[in-house]
């Protein structure tokens, strides 16, 4: 059999290699539909949908035009949110309902769980019966859950079946999914049992009866359950797929660690955009929507930069009558900041993958404030150095030494209570955390360093 290989359409980079991108370009200006379902057809459906948020967006409404039938349903679930619903736009309900059949359940519902109920309602009437059920079923299971993830069609089948039964069932049955890697064995009213590894399976002699073969001890996840639960599971316990039973304990779909992949992935995105005041941000979000979203945070740093001035306010007879301590303030503040940001990036990550919790988290902020400290004495008598060598002024040097180990360690402990304290609260500490640690950090920061010197050296 020839192995067909895809297109080098990527440099060593990563990057879509120039001389491809010029090449449909090219074909869309002269509107060349053999040439660009030629050139797309052995794409994987992650780059064709790369492809097409590197367009502008009229190309890319020509594109998929010329792709007609051609185009894969499945490039719509690896687009990015605003491109996909400005593709939505351009399909006919028929097109996109053909789309959502030819898909499998979590995708479909991937794509429906966006709009809608009255454009979700349009796209499944055109849907066939059977899907339609189980995409609708799927949509009452609440946001975010195994049920919204979750696959419809998997393998079931009884214990005393043989596994030349099984294989059978499996090469004869229609329903029965383009990928899984393990049997359900069930009791009749569809409660399970055990599973089977297919490569059990096919290893097995024919006339072996499943119950014999089956494993008893699975993890199991409920329709109800959160996908970040699932995700921490398939990761923790290196899950490939898993049964989804219903609140009574029978078996209704399956994950699979495709599926799970895009989660564990989508939550770090999350976290990362959210310590920097974005939000769910995409890079193809238009002009007006990326800032509306950042002018939020933008407005709440706005107001802790003025409470961070009020501070300087305060102290304003000592920066005139002393000009050194306006040029050393940044110094304290900015250092207190990087040092708060690493502690809390380290406290949001450990508690989003449970590393941390309430049995070590005495433990971990006792840590974080040792760390603080070295740091702080430590760059205290790099600073105290450098002052005294540029103004000659060894009582600035320890004024700035004492303020930077006092906010090093505000730094520490702001870094790692605030996302204790907000995680304690159901509150997301990826994002709020960012604003209250740099105004503690400014505050303290600014607080220290004046007022030290103003008793001191005034």
């Amino acid at each position: 059999m020839e192995i067909v290989e895809r297109p080098l359409t990527r440099n060593e980079d990563g990057d879509f290699d120039a001389s491809f991108v010029q090449s449909i370009l090219s074909t869309l200006d002269t509107d060349d539909r053999e040439g660009v379902r030629e050139l797309v057809k052995d794409l994987h459906a992650a780059d064709l949908a790369d492809l097409i948020e590197l367009l502008r967006p009229d190309q890319r409404a020509q594109l998929v035009t010329l792709l007609g039938r051609k185009f894969d349903p499945e490039v719509l679930t690896e687009l990015d949110a605003p491109v996909r619903d400005a593709l939505f736009e351009l399909l006919t309900p028929r097109a996109v309902s053909v789309a959502l059949g030819r898909l499998d359940t979590d995708d479909a519902v991937y794509l429906l769980e966006d709009m809608d109920e009255e454009e979700q309602e349009q796209f499944l009437r055109s849907v066939p019966r059977k899907e339609r059920a189980a995409l609708k079923r799927a949509l009452d299971y609440p946001e975010d859950s195994a049920g919204r993830l979750m696959q419809t069609a998997f393998v079931a089948a009884p214990g005393f079946w043989t596994v030349g039964q099984v294989i059978e069932y499996m090469r004869g049955d229609e329903d029965v999914p383009e990928q899984f890697y393990e049997v359900f064995v069930v009791d009749p009213l569809m409660h399970l049992i055990g599973t089977v590894d297919v490569s059990r399976i096919l290893r097995s002699g024919n006339e072996i009866p499943l119950e014999q073969i089956m494993a008893t001890e699975q993890t199991t996840f409920t329709v109800t359950d959160e996908r970040e639960d699932v995700a921490y599971k398939f990761e923790r316990y290196n899950l490939v797929s898993a049964p989804v039973v219903d609140t009574d304990g029978r078996v209704v779909g399956m994950l699979t660690v495709d599926d799970i992949v895009d989660v564990i992935q989508e939550e770090a995105e999350e976290d990362i955009l959210r310590l920097g005041g974005v939000g769910d941000e995409v890079i193809t979000d238009p002009v007006w929507r990326t800032t509306r979203s950042r002018f939020t945070w933008l407005l709440i740093n706005l107001f802790t930069a003025i409470l961070a001035s009020t501070v300087i306010g305060a102290f304003d007879a000592t920066i005139s009558e002393m000009v050194a301590l306006a040029v050393l303030m940044p110094i304290v503040a900015s250092m207190g900041g990087n040092a708060g940001t690493q502690t809390m990036t380290i406290a949001v990550r450990a508690l989003a993958t449970r590393s941390l919790g309430k049995l070590n988290a005495v433990r971990v902020v006792g840590r974080e404030c040792a760390v603080g400290l070295i740091n702080g004495v430590l760059f205290a008598l790099i600073l105290g150095a450098v002052v005294y060598a540029w103004f000659g002024s060894d009582s600035l040097g320890l004024v700035l030494g004492a303020a930077m180990v006092i906010n090093m360690l505000a730094a520490a402990l702001a870094g790692i209570l605030i996302p204790l304290t907000l995680d304690y609260f159901d509150v997301d500490p990826a994002v709020s955390s960012t604003v209250f640690v740099t105004t503690v950090t400014d505050v303290v920061g600014f607080f220290a360093f004046l007022g030290l010197a103003s008793l001191w050296l005034m």
